[in-house]
């Protein structure tokens, strides 16, 4: 299929570029401003005069108009070019903050965490998008959204990960326009009476009643949690196991509203409403409450990023299908990525669930009729099961690039968790909304309470046991950006070749993957040639790593807590297999002298050479004197030391104009 001839298609694909080289290239939205303008001028021109509409020129520059138009979204998007915008006033020190709580997160084992917008920073009024971390504390009341808070306290930035290739939190908050946090008390802050109401507001207030209409039904807790997820896109209380269970099934998309879910529930609502077809204009009755059902049930899931995307996309999917042109459907698709990147947010571009939604749609509309050629059953039970099983591998082919990419996990089962669960899926939505209705209306009956805890019940059971087959998990998949590009172009080339086999098209398909085996063999000999020493920083332990090649070695003084730092580092370094040593007080690097004082506070007294010295376990010493005996070049103190201690040799080496490194404050130490 000729996708390119498509004019939207086109078109979304210039935005898309053109986004992508705004959010890089950081430009004054100014220039693209009046780039768009002049070009929009140009183009007005040369249609006026172009009767015929043959001119290759105007085409060329409503190329170039678009792609001004994603800079310029681009540019609007970012916090420098938004007047109002708290990054551009001075907010240093403690100030007086106006904050309206926007989102409740999940929380942590220490933490309850809320997103908040900025309505007033020193009573003037500000913009932009905080997170605000509150201790737990018995005093302290839960939030809600749309609840406003005043606070006098300083801001501070979101950490970057202090240990190489760890999950960098600070870069995803950035991507949500996040780039400040809070660090409160129940102490710290007042609460106002009688806040304004929004939209989201209403919205979690209805979700919050929902779910306490069925916390009165006689539901098990898990399946409540599993429940809650389903239909309202609330995981907070699905428990650490569970979750796991359904990531290692292949099956956590199913835990999160999101295309899958309004797909399935725009497939019932057409069924229920095809009667409508019958009256007069008919169809176009069912498509405006189709739409609205749609977004009705995006209003009950809280109407996040990821649901309003969903929605927006399954809207034009309707659109496409009222239309009833099949080959529409990429059109369609064009126009829902261009209309959400434009009018909602061109940030949502660079968010793993945009990218995972549309790679797996596109997948499915674009592979699952090349499985149908491929072999059509006549047994229509054999039939019904292929098409399960094509759609499911249309669409774990479309992520997989993305998830080793992300995630570098791949669970094999896949098809067996959707092909046991997706047809389900339908019955469990239909049921589950029945259930809501009648409970908001207080006649939810024992029976139905009954059945439906029992279906999500044996869903569980049934994820659980796929997740306990860990032989077909395949976990710790090395895989960079450069990897994923050539995957996806593979997998494109092999579409293109299966659509209109040809010599040509053999050639490239052939040329992408030795290009793909070119770039694995070459980053396998650029770690052959690495070595690479660095303190990781962990509280209360002491992690010295030396990468050599394929091969890592972890000095330790506790093994079992550096796991998950270690395995992120192996993976994203490509390395092969890793060696525990105990920590040793004393190292050679290359020609210098690594020096290692613990709580013994035991060193060498007599003249000699240290280029590196590194304070562990809090050792009780004169650190003046230390400089003053062994001279070091360097002093490095890891996570194992009290702060009190630290500061006090931050300020003996700022005085002795020594270079200092403290790893809980400037992450990882890498030795030149």
């Amino acid at each position: 299929m000729r996708l390119l001839r498509f004019i939207p298609i086109k078109l979304t694909l210039v935005v898309i570029l053109g986004i992508v080289a705004g959010n890089y290239l950081n430009l004054d939205v100014r220039f693209p401003l009046f780039a768009c303008i002049i070009l929009l001028v140009l183009l007005g021109f040369l249609r006026f005069k172009d009767k015929k509409k043959e001119s290759l020129s105007f085409g060329y520059l409503a190329i170039l108009t678009t792609f001004c138009i994603g800079l310029f979204a681009a540019g609007l998007a970012q916090p420098k070019n938004q007047t109002n915008h708290y990054l551009n006033t001075d907010f240093s020190g403690n100030r007086i903050w106006h904050i309206k709580i926007s989102e409740a997160l999940k929380p942590s084992s220490f933490s309850e965490r809320y997103i908040g917008k900025v309505q007033a920073l020193d009573q003037n009024y500000a913009e932009g998008k905080v997170l605000l971390s509150f201790s737990n504390d018995s005093m302290l009341k839960k939030l809600q959204v749309d609840d406003e808070v005043v606070l006098f306290s300083s801001i501070g930035e979101v950490k970057a990960p202090l240990n190489p290739h760890q999950f960098n939190y600070k870069n995803y908050l950035k991507d949500l326009g996040i780039f400040h946090q809070f660090r409160l008390t129940s102490s710290q802050f007042i609460t106002l009476d009688s806040p304004s109401t929004t939209i989201y507001g209403i919205a979690a207030n209805a979700r919050t009643h929902i779910i306490s209409q069925l916390k009165k039904a006689d539901f098990g807790q898990e399946e409540l949690s599993i429940i809650q997820a389903l239909l309202l896109g609330q995981r907070n209380d699905i428990s650490e196991e569970t979750y796991t269970d359904y990531k290692n099934a292949g099956a956590v998309h199913i835990l999160a509203v999101s295309g899958l879910h309004i797909g399935i529930l725009l497939w019932i609502l057409l069924f229920l409403l095809k009667p409508l077809e019958r009256l007069p204009r008919g169809k176009t009755l069912k498509l405006v409450l189709t739409v609205l059902l749609l977004w009705g049930f995006a209003f009950l899931s809280g109407l996040s990023a990821s649901v309003v995307r969903s929605v927006t996309m399954f809207s034009f999917v309707a659109y496409s299908m009222y239309l009833n042109r099949p080959n529409n459907t990429f059109n369609i698709l064009a126009l829902s990525v261009f209309f959400i990147l434009l009018a909602i947010n061109p940030n949502l571009l660079f968010q793993v669930g945009f990218q995972m939604s549309y790679a797996a749609v596109l997948a499915i509309v674009w592979l699952y009729p090349l499985c149908q050629k491929l072999w059509f059953p006549k047994h229509k039970l054999v039939r019904k099961i292929w098409q399960l099983l094509s759609v499911s591998i249309a669409a774990q082919l479309g992520v997989l690039p993305i998830s080793l990419f992300y995630f570098h996990q791949f669970p094999g089962l896949f098809f067996i968790s959707n092909l046991l669960i997706v047809p389900a899926l339908g019955i469990i939505l239909g049921m589950g909304i029945l259930v809501i209705l009648l409970a908001l209306i207080g006649q939810l009956w024992g029976e139905l309470v009954i059945i439906y805890n029992a279906l999500i019940g044996w869903m569980n059971q049934i994820i659980h046991w796929v997740a306990q087959q860990e032989a077909f998990i395949f976990k710790n998949i090395s895989f960079d950006g450069v990897q994923m590009v050539l995957a996806y172009t593979i997998l494109f080339s092999c579409v293109i070749l299966l659509t209109r086999p040809n010599f040509k098209k053999v050639i490239a398909l052939a040329t992408f993957i030795v290009g793909f085996q070119l770039w694995t063999i070459y980053t396998d000999y650029e770690t052959a040639r690495k070595n690479i020493l660095f303190i990781g920083h962990q509280t209360k332990n002491t992690v010295v790593v030396h990468q050599n090649g394929h091969h890592t070695i972890a000095a330790t003084r506790d093994t079992l807590s550096v796991g998950n730092m270690l395995n992120d580092y192996s993976v994203a370094e490509q390395t092969t297999n890793t060696t525990y040593s105990t920590v040793k007080n004393s190292y050679k690097w290359g020609n210098k002298n690594v020096l290692i004082i613990d709580s013994l506070g035991v060193y060498p007294t007599r003249e000699t050479s240290v280029d590196y010295l590194i304070l562990t376990q809090s050792p009780k010493l004169n650190l003046e004197r230390v400089i003053s005996s062994i001279q070091p070049k360097n002093i490095i103190v890891d996570g194992s030391n009290y702060t009190s201690y630290v500061n006090r040799w931050k300020e003996t080496c700022l005085k002795q104009k020594l270079p200092f490194h403290a790893t809980g404050e400037k992450g990882a130490y890498y030795f030149d």
